[in-house]
């Protein structure tokens, strides 16, 4: 495919390019440069190419549950044994949890999610209902699992290691899919989040998303929680809101960077987090949308929702291309993936903005206009794999 007339967010800086040639070839991005006279192009004016975002924590698993509980705490909501969402998944019919799960994933696309990175629950069981929610759609799926076992405060005391049966559960739940996503560390002793650290695929916990969670984990082991998640030596890790300095920089140190989830959190009363904070300390943040039970799988709304809430917290101006890199080209590094930047050799992944359409022409800023302009309406065209799966030129 050859595009002319282009402009583009180039590279792991976003550098933004008015107007260049470019060349997508066998589903990765070739050399920008002029393209040859004897090949047919099409004639992009008026068209942006952003990196797909990248939608670094999702749960869909509970798009069937939208906004079924609108009050009562967090652990009402989503704790893994005592939450109605778990209540839910168990009595849902499997086939509808597909149905649903699926309409998220179309609907991801259409906004111009390219990856999403799911924490899986349900064991095998809900990889594969998962996998048959996405075979028939064209988006890329990181699914992180785990094993549906939680111990109590009396077993995270006596430092209980995993069961037996469980360690064979959890190579069956390995070998189909993309590594853990565990639930926190104040449902697993220090043995069981050691002996999870060993799995050699990717590796992500939830750690410090309230302040409950954080007192809970001082009361009973005397250590932070996030310095308890780190135990599993995570590739990344989920939410910080409570994380205090010292644990940002050993997160800092020990991860790859922290995913947070601001409107989810805000949804939940739980909070905004202090990505400001986070890069301080030497953190990395990337971006994602949370449960489809209490939030929508929109990155525009939480790119926009973030930059003006901590504008307006914190008194002080932030970049709009700091947002979008936490959208797109920090989500692939924290995965390790080649994905989140428009650059040679990375996937062909894009969303093809409208420049005309009435909410951002004329475009002045294209890094504020992405963030807190754009928006499902302003998309011409998404492009997965050099494909383009939504939209039309």
């Amino acid at each position: 495919m050859h595009l002319k007339n282009l402009s583009i967010l180039f590279g792991k800086d976003l550098k933004y390019i008015h107007s260049t040639n470019l060349q997508i070839k066998d589903q990765f991005f070739g050399k920008i440069s002029n393209m040859p006279q004897n090949k047919k192009s099409i004639d992009c004016e008026g068209l942006l190419l952003i990196p797909g975002f990248v939608n670094s924590h999702t749960h869909i698993g509970d798009s069937i549950a939208k906004d079924v509980a609108t009050s009562g705490t967090v652990d009402d909501k989503i704790h893994p044994i005592m939450g109605i969402k778990p209540r839910i998944l168990r009595k849902s019919d499997p086939e509808h949890l597909v149905s649903f799960m699926k309409n998220s994933c179309l609907s991801m696309i259409r906004k111009g999610i390219t990856t999403f990175v799911d924490f899986r629950e349900s064991e095998l069981a809900g990889i594969l209902l998962l996998k048959r929610a996405i075979s028939q759609v064209p988006i890329r799926a990181i699914i992180l699992g785990r094993i549906e076992y939680y111990q109590d405060q009396n077993q995270v005391q006596k430092n209980t290691p995993l069961p037996i049966l469980q360690r064979k559960n959890l190579l069956t739940i390995l070998r189909s899919c993309d590594g853990l996503g565990v639930s926190g560390p104040n449902e697993n002793s220090n043995s069981v989040l050691q002996y999870l650290s060993k799995t050699k695929k990717i590796r992500a916990i939830h750690s410090a998303e309230t302040i409950e969670s954080s007192k809970k984990s001082i009361k009973i082991t005397r250590k932070s929680e996030t310095s308890r998640a780190l135990l599993l030596k995570p590739h990344f890790l989920v939410h910080m809101t409570y994380a205090k300095q010292n644990d940002l920089r050993d997160a800092a140190k020990r991860t790859r960077g922290i995913v947070i989830c601001p409107r989810a959190n805000a949804s939940l009363a739980e909070g905004i987090p202090d990505f400001s904070l986070m890069e301080k300390n030497g953190c990395r943040v990337a971006i994602g949308t949370d449960n489809v039970m209490i939030n929508s799988p929109d990155m525009f709304r939480e790119m926009d929702y973030l930059w003006k809430v901590t504008m307006g917290t914190h008194k002080k101006r932030v970049d709009p291309k700091e947002i979008l890199k936490m959208a797109t080209v920090n989500g692939g590094i924290l995965l390790g993936k080649k994905i989140g930047s428009i650059e040679p050799k990375y996937l062909a992944d894009g969303i093809f903005i409208d420049k005309h359409s009435l909410d951002l022409e004329p475009m002045h800023n294209p890094y504020a206009s992405i963030v807190h302009r754009a928006s499902e309406s302003t998309i011409r065209a998404v492009m997965i794999g050099g494909r383009i799966v939504h939209g039309k030129f």
